[in-house]
């Protein structure tokens, strides 16, 4: 995550980081580290709508690529009741765009299309070693690979 701006002005309200993440805010600053920089204990359980204001789901985890420190992917939980029946999509960081005034993560996706994403559910995780999952899972939500 980009840490350049830190003890100076902090970026535009509207604005995307080097690894791909877009904020958006009203422009208000809030007191904290908050919007750029966040725990990810602070994502995990916020709420993931659509364009059309659609309930996706929520952050369930945030996959770090260890060797580059950067945020690969977040794992979004939908369906399901208590854990039980959900399913999991692991989407790259760089589709979502965080909605700070709101306190959610805005995903560009109609409810059908994640309906039919690949997905999988708590018990088989797909390997993110695997190339092919990769190109597949970035081509789907139409974001470019790093």
């Amino acid at each position: 995550m980009d840490t350049s701006y830190l003890g100076k002005d902090p970026p535009a309200p509207s604005s995307i980081t080097p690894d791909g993440a877009r904020i958006v805010t009203g422009g208000a600053q809030p007191a904290g580290p908050g919007p750029y920089v966040m725990s990810c204990g602070t994502l995990v359980g916020d709420t993931v709508v659509n364009r059309k204001d659609e309930d996706l789901g929520t952050l369930e985890h945030i996959l770090i690529e260890v060797a580059s420190g950067r945020i690969a992917y977040a794992v979004l939980a939908c369906g399901g009741v208590f854990g039980l029946g959900e399913k999991l999509f692991a989407i790259p960081w760089g589709a979502f765009t965080l909605d700070a005034d709101r306190n959610c993560f805005v995903l560009n996706i109609d409810k059908e299309k994640l309906e039919a994403a690949p997905g999988f559910d708590p018990d088989h995780w797909p390997s993110t070693a695997d190339n092919a999952w990769v190109a597949r899972i970035h081509d789907y939500y139409g974001v470019r690979a790093a």
